[in-house]
């Protein structure tokens, strides 16, 4: 068993709310297939070791698995649905222990436009002329506690309302039971009609007060521009470097994953 001895290592306690969540190894299937060579451990820790530090794939430290092991599950967790599986179990669970029901109805949604990095193509980037940034934007929908429910990643160059259509239409196939979600301005105008009519979904702008200048504490909208301040701590995504926008997805999902199970672990 390898030695725990990285901040990103999970705790017994954390391993305990990951592990009955994770699919059934293969062998243990009516199907069939050769048992894991690495415990499942191994490999999340190792997942969580490339999002906080931000290193390369190639660079994991010999201590974990190969490489390429780990990121063949981060990949197959993520297109079989898995990931987005964990997060929304956690996050009901926390808001049980609040004292909520376990799923939301009032959302927040808000964007943040990221730099690229050379491995990044140019078919899934773009200039957010805005922010004067070369990369993607990251759309996010969190509940009125900041617990992340939907993540998609865009180009930088695709204007928030525009976006804001596939969000919302993933958010009411995940989550039917939402019903408002708080905005800035720049989700104002047809996307509001748009939203009401074929999502049945109130959306509610929180604009900024006139004639001010610097940073303002603006209601609703602080609970979503957090969470994105809390995932950007973990250093992979100080920037986006990968080439598949569905894996850059599941790594800032895997950053909300640590925030949620480690919060938990401490209860």
């Amino acid at each position: 068993m390898r030695q725990r001895r990285y901040p990103s290592d999970m705790t017994d306690d954390e391993w305990a709310l990951i592990e009955p969540l994770l699919p059934p190894p293969a062998c243990d299937t009516a199907w069939g297939g050769r048992p894991e060579k690495h415990p499942r451990r191994e490999i999340v820790d190792a997942i969580r070791y490339v999002v906080d530090t931000g290193c390369k794939w190639r660079a994991l430290p010999a201590d974990f698995p190969p490489w390429r092991t780990v990121w063949g599950f981060m990949a197959r967790w993520a297109a079989a649905g898995v990931i987005g599986q964990i997060r929304d179990a956690l996050a009901q669970r926390i808001r049980r222990d609040m004292g909520r029901g376990p799923r939301a109805v009032a959302t927040i949604i808000d964007s943040q436009s990221v730099k690229a990095a050379s491995t990044v193509g140019k078919d899934s980037r773009g200039y957010d002329a805005g922010k004067k940034i070369n990369g993607r934007k990251r759309h996010i929908v969190v509940d009125t506690k900041g617990l992340p429910l939907m993540v998609m990643v865009t180009p930088a160059d695709l204007h928030d309302s525009a976006a804001a259509k596939e969000v919302l239409f993933r958010l009411r196939l995940t989550h039917p039971e939402i019903t408002l979600v708080w905005a800035d301005s720049a989700y104002a105008g047809k996307l509001v009609i748009w939203a009401k009519r074929h999502l049945n979904l109130t959306i509610k702008t929180v604009s900024r007060p006139k004639n001010t200048s610097g940073w303002v504490l603006l209601p609703r909208r602080w609970v979503v521009e957090r969470s994105l301040a809390w995932m950007m701590n973990a250093r992979r995504h100080a920037r986006d470097y990968e080439r598949l926008i569905q894996h850059s997805e599941t790594l800032i999902t895997w950053a909300a994953i640590t925030l949620m199970t480690r919060r938990l672990a401490r209860a």
